[in-house]
């Protein structure tokens, strides 16, 4: 819920995201809630099953219907939002028993004050890292510069990327995540998880990465 919770707040647009053990399998903003829900999970809906949903926007009877499609057959634990109107919250009461929902309040600003984080025998206390790069700062050090769609793309899977656990690597269409790999002691095991992950929406993709990464031979660029 923490890490579902920190990575919705990061975005203006309506956003949703699925998370699964500390790491997102789906995020994606877009016009409206439900897009934005529907691109999430179509993101890895394999990995989404039992995950936490996160929304920065309240649920609104059109999403809430999206995510209890019978046809779709989905399982989440948890589904945390800012609010939700009466008549979303109405059918999502009567969706499953096990659900729980829970509600946030509105979202205005970033997280204040000290992160706390147990350490054997002590307590690490350090500021947070909130808000997001500046990317009129940003430097191409390439040949060829990303196109603004491109850039757009990237700048949304840089945002993700810093809630997955390193070694990181995201792969992004546009704003919609469409591959992560997540945790490898291996960043280029990282890579290969994520194309696979992706399959054929890794075509025009982009990549972010907490670090820098040696490419893997046997994985083209998209």
């Amino acid at each position: 819920l923490h890490s579902a919770l920190n990575l919705a707040r990061e975005f203006t647009m309506p956003a949703a995201v699925v998370v699964k053990h500390n790491n997102p399998c789906g995020a994606a903003t877009a016009g409206t809630l439900a897009e934005a829900f529907r691109s999430a999970w179509d993101g890895d809906p394999q990995s989404a099953f039992g995950g936490i949903l996160a929304f920065n926007r309240p649920v609104d009877a059109d999403t809430a219907a999206t995510l209890m499609d019978p046809k779709a057959k989905r399982f989440i634990e948890c589904v945390l939002a800012p609010d939700y109107d009466p008549a979303a919250l109405d059918a999502l009461k009567g969706w499953k028993e096990n659900v729980r929902l829970l509600r946030t309040g509105p979202l205005s600003g970033v997280p204040q004050g000290l992160d706390y984080r147990r350490v054997d025998g002590g307590l690490l206390v350090q500021t947070r890292d909130v808000g997001a790069d500046d990317p009129d700062t940003w430097k191409v050090v390439t040949k060829r510069k990303p196109t603004e769609d491109e850039f757009h793309a990237l700048h949304f899977a840089w945002l993700v990327c810093k809630h997955v656990k390193s070694n990181a690597i995201v792969l992004a269409n546009g704003t919609r995540v469409v591959g992560v790999g997540a945790g490898q002691m291996s960043r280029v095991d990282s890579v290969q998880i994520a194309v696979r992950k992706a399959g054929d929406r890794v075509k025009g993709s982009v990549l972010a990465s907490d670090a820098f990464f040696p490419f893997p031979d046997n994985v083209e660029a998209a």
